[in-house]
């Protein structure tokens, strides 16, 4: 049996999905903005598969095509990032099998992909948690994405992420969450948007090497 492309070692991508309660709302946000964040960094014009770091995702209680709240993409649109030919995805097997990394927005969402199996638990996170610990691993440790190339260095920062996690614990249980903006007006949805932007600014410096161009 091969590897699904996107995992195991001699593949040429890393895929990281990100997952919400619809997918019309946190998880299209964070997606966007961390396929933004990465044509920031590398100067590449397919954030999608900047570097080889392909991003997706899906909603644990996913609106099947549905487009993304109208707010949703006015978040994006303060942030220069690009909301079109977004459809809304119901989380499945298949895209925790394919996942490097999928990050979550609630410690619920988390549960419930590591309770569909394939071995997630290591590579399941919320995006908070996953923020809290990349900032405890020195980027020195990390395979130069220059040498070994950026994917290779997303795995490692998969596992080191992962071994950090019993020892380096959140000071609350909130401390992980992005709370859920569906149905409230654009100024809670901006401040998710912040609150996202904010998260994902170290985790895709880690993920690149590359830090933020002011």
């Amino acid at each position: 049996m091969t590897a699904p492309e996107g995992r195991g070692i001699g593949t040429e991508v890393f895929r990281i999905l990100h997952v919400s309660t619809g997918n019309v709302c946190r998880s299209p946000i964070t997606e966007r903005l961390t396929r933004h964040a990465l044509v920031h960094r590398l100067g590449s014009p397919n954030g999608d598969t900047a570097g080889g770091l392909i991003v997706e995702s899906a909603g644990t209680w996913g609106h099947e095509g549905a487009p993304m709240e109208a707010n949703a993409e006015a978040v994006l649109a303060d942030f220069g990032a690009d909301a079109s030919g977004f459809t809304g995805r119901e989380l499945l097997d298949e895209h925790v099998i394919r996942a490097d990394l999928v990050l979550t927005a609630t410690r619920d969402h988390r549960a419930q992909v590591i309770s569909m199996g394939h071995s997630a638990g290591l590579r399941t996170f919320t995006l908070k948690e996953f923020t809290r610990l990349v900032r405890a691993i020195d980027p020195a440790t990390l395979p130069d994405p220059r040498q070994e190339g950026m994917v290779e260095r997303a795995r490692a920062l998969v596992r080191a992420a992962a071994a950090l996690r019993g020892w380096l614990l959140a000071p609350s249980a909130e401390a992980d969450e992005v709370n859920d903006p569906y149905g409230a007006p654009i100024t809670y949805f901006r401040s998710v948007g912040d609150e996202i932007n904010q998260a994902l600014d170290p985790v895709v410096t880690a993920l690149t090497g590359v830090p933020t161009r002011h």
